[in-house]
């Protein structure tokens, strides 16, 4: 299992938070996604590791962005 932790930026509302996770929840081998509002912080569980750009473009498609 792997476990990494994103910053995306825009993210005002439950709904926003609601869009992030079914997006990533979306990609291959996501077991679960955790979103904190207040920080932007996101942890994407996972039974392999994803890419970047593939957490990149699930943010990219709710409306959001990943912080670099």
């Amino acid at each position: 299992m792997a476990t990494t932790t994103y910053t995306v930026k825009g993210m005002t509302c439950g709904h926003c938070v609601s869009s992030v996770k079914t997006e990533i929840g979306k990609i291959d081998g996501v077991t679960s996604v955790d979103v904190d509002l207040a920080t932007g912080a996101v942890r994407v569980d996972s039974t392999e590791p994803v890419t970047d750009a593939a957490i990149t473009a699930a943010v990219d498609e709710a409306g959001y962005e990943v912080a670099v």
